[in-house]
């Protein structure tokens, strides 16, 4: 049996909120039950069934008790599947030999090996069941989770959303939530229950410390086909936008609105690379929310690369220029505005939508176009296929803004910008399909040219944030002294990487593309 539901935290106010909402827009099909649910936990004293992936829980549900194997778990989006099997355990004593489903019985005795079965974990919840109805057909059961997790001597409280299909389409969770969520607020699951009890109880917390994201290497396999890694690449990237969403709400880094920019290029990055496969009208409208949020994040991302990375470097390298550390507080004012409009807008309806969309579009493969004849065999494609067109398509297009590239015009550097950082991503996607030293050979030139292009870039951003009627400092010669210095310095900067591009370039050019 397979468990398929989509999972949300939620805070106290939301979790109160629900109720009424459920109610208000008549989804539930009869009153909700509400019970107290004991769960405990069970492994061995070196947890060989969480080494393998397996969950072995004890229930008591009411009068009865029931012994539950899950196995086999992926979460992604909020989105948890798992294999599920259950039997009746009178007493609460736990009987491995009581496994009904004989493969997973026999892996449950292999990995616990005759080591003794102790309890790592408690969950006391009490649990609030309504079943919903779409009008598609979608069943689903709603639960409303609130209670702790006991590991020891530590406990935490926790509250979740669990939202799982009986009957119907995946995509149906995705619209129940949002129906129960249309003002936004919402923040994915992204671990089980067993999985915070073990947290707890290795490491004392039940969610690992929030910080900023980067991203990640996806695994990808030689034996996959083009949509199995297009899926795997997608949920790479929606993780990093996920959480780096819930940082900008909660902590004050700086490093969170970079990682979150760097997440939505990432992803329109992967739409392209992947664009062959999941080519769709759902496809290209997200493709337009993250070019929306990016340019959100960007504003405030510029603002602080100037205060902090740009002006203050300079405030710090030149003590003796009066008017430097005046305008990076300035900028840093500014930063803290933008910040402040970005941390409203986060947790509103769009930015949700996208997310929930997103996630939806991730799990429930929502690039499939029935009247597309042809993307079955394109879907099916071997996913090397994928990566070395994708790879021609964006070498060819770097290639050709980069001719004659002494002579190139500031658009045309900015374009040929972007389409490095395109093949850049690219690279970084599909790198596990080939020999590491060819691929970090081809990286390591390619990040060094980009180096170049990033201080253009960095340049012309002084330029145009710090002039103009908004600009800072007019009728202030401190001030205009200190803006004409950064501009000056980084210009400087600028013109010197660039001195050295052709020869960059050409060692890159020389480079003979690893995916041929």
């Amino acid at each position: 049996m397979s468990e398929i539901e989509l999972k949300f935290l939620l805070d106290e106010l939301t979790s109160t909120q629900l109720s009424a909402r459920v109610k208000a827009l008549k989804l539930a099909t009869g009153r909700p039950k509400t019970r107290t649910l004991r769960s405990i936990y069970l492994d061995t004293p070196g947890h060989a069934l969480k080494k393998s992936g397996v969950a072995l829980r004890l229930r008591r549900d009411g009068r009865r008790w029931i012994q539950t194997v899950k196995t086999k778990p992926e979460l992604h989006g909020g989105l948890s599947q798992v294999g599920e099997v259950e039997n009746p355990a009178p007493g609460g004593r736990l009987c491995l030999e009581a496994i009904p489903d004989a493969a997973v019985r026999e892996e449950v005795i292999r990995r616990v090996n005759g080591a003794p079965l102790e309890p790592v974990c408690e969950t006391v919840i009490r649990r609030s069941v309504s079943e919903l109805s779409l009008e598609d057909g979608t069943r689903a059961e709603l639960a409303i989770d609130i209670g702790e997790i006991h590991a020891g001597e530590r406990s935490a409280e926790l509250r979740e959303l669990e939202i799982e299909l009986i009957e119907g389409n995946l995509g149906g969770l995705f619209d129940i939530a949002h129906l129960l969520f249309p003002d936004g607020g919402l923040r994915f699951s992204c671990l089980s229950k067993a999985a915070r009890g073990y947290l707890l109880a290795e490491q004392g917390w039940i969610d690992p410390p929030l910080a900023p994201r980067n991203a990640e290497d996806v695994a990808l396999d030689r034996a996959q086909i083009a949509e199995q890694a297009a899926r795997d690449v997608l949920r790479e990237c929606l993780e990093q936008i996920a959480t780096n969403v819930v940082v900008i709400r909660k902590l004050d880094d700086p490093e969170g609105p970079h990682q979150l920019r760097i997440g939505l290029r990432r992803l329109r990055s992967a739409f392209s690379a992947c664009g062959s496969v999941l080519k769709s009208p759902e496809m290209t409208r997200l493709n337009m929310e993250a070019r929306w949020l990016g340019q959100e994040v960007g504003r405030l991302r510029d603002i602080d690369v100037v205060a902090n990375d740009i002006v203050r470097r300079e405030a710090e390298a030149h003590v003796d220029e009066p008017g430097l550390p005046p305008l990076a507080d300035a900028l840093s004012r500014q930063a803290g505005r933008q910040c402040d409009h970005l941390r409203k807008l986060l947790p509103e309806a769009r930015v949700q939508a996208f997310l929930i969309d997103l996630a939806r579009f991730v799990e429930a493969r929502g690039w499939l176009v029935p009247q597309d004849f042809g993307q079955t065999e394109r879907l099916a494609a071997p996913v090397v296929e994928l990566a070395g067109k994708a790879l021609s398509k964006r070498w060819k297009k770097v290639s050709k803004r980069a001719h004659g590239l002494e002579t190139l015009t500031v658009e045309q550097r900015h374009d040929l910008r972007k389409q490095l950082k395109t093949l850049r991503y690219a690279v970084e996607f599909f790198s596990p399909l080939y020999p590491a030293k060819r691929v970090e050979q081809f990286l390591k030139q390619l990040k060094k040219l980009q180096a170049v292009f990033g201080d253009l870039n960095d340049a012309a951003m002084v330029r145009a944030m710090l002039t103009g009627a908004e600009a800072h400092g007019a009728g202030d010669p401190t001030a205009q002294r200190a803006i004409g210095w950064v501009i000056g310095a980084s210009q400087a900067r600028a013109e010197f990487g660039w001195a050295g591009a052709k020869t960059l370039w050409e060692n890159l050019d020389e480079i003979r593309p690893f995916w041929k």
